[in-house]
């Protein structure tokens, strides 16, 4: 990835937490840790993370309880969140995902495949934000081409039409224009011909 992403690591095991902070910022990302919950909310204000990698199972505050508190926080509720538990029942992985979690993965796991998760789901977010980008644009042209067409339709009849005129005026002078940019001759060509003209009569 060209820039730095940042990830927040949360897990009350310190053997995890330092696996995580060693092989992540040797890959290039810009690494924090909390050990529980109510570490990582205050670390997330400031911290303010690309992706959180969360432990369920942590004292003080839960994965779940910190889940609820960020994804109902406009500030934080965008932050991507891969969920690690040792809780591998079906309702556990969708009451995370009706949290709003973006990947759920079950200890013990494979570093490879945390890996190639995060890499995932910081795409994914990516992608999202350029479609939402792109949609607020198209939003504001629409915008602004119905406020053109309502002061268009508010002019009168003879405004309308002498509008109408000005706009095929300026396209029959932009054809024009283009048609003298293809057949314009350039100048070393003019000084070619002009040379050979002399030489001839010259002869």
């Amino acid at each position: 990835m060209n820039i730095q992403k940042k990830i927040l690591i949360v897990d009350d095991e310190e053997l995890n937490l330092d696996f995580f902070e060693l092989m992540l910022s040797k890959l290039g990302f810009i690494v924090e840790k909390a050990k529980d919950g109510m570490e990582a909310l205050e670390k997330a204000k400031r911290f303010l993370p690309d992706l959180i990698l969360l432990d369920n199972i942590m004292p003080r505050m839960s994965g779940w309880e910190l889940t609820k508190k960020l994804k109902t926080d406009a500030r934080f509720s965008g932050i991507p969140i891969i969920m690690l538990s040792a809780l591998d029942d079906i309702k556990d992985k969708i009451e995370g995902y009706d949290l709003g979690i973006d990947d759920y993965i079950t200890k013990p796991f494979n570093f490879s495949e945390v890996l190639a998760r995060i890499r995932v789901v910081l795409r994914n977010r990516e992608l999202f934000t350029q479609i939402a980008v792109r949609e607020s644009r198209l939003n504001m042209a629409e915008d602004v081409f119905a406020e053109i067409n309502k002061f268009t339709q508010s002019l009168s009849p003879d405004m309308q039409k002498q509008i109408s005129i000005i706009k095929e005026l300026v396209d029959n002078t932009q054809l024009e224009w283009n048609e003298l940019k293809k057949n314009e001759i350039k100048l070393p060509d003019l000084e070619k011909n002009f040379y050979k003209l002399f030489n001839t009569d010259q002869d």
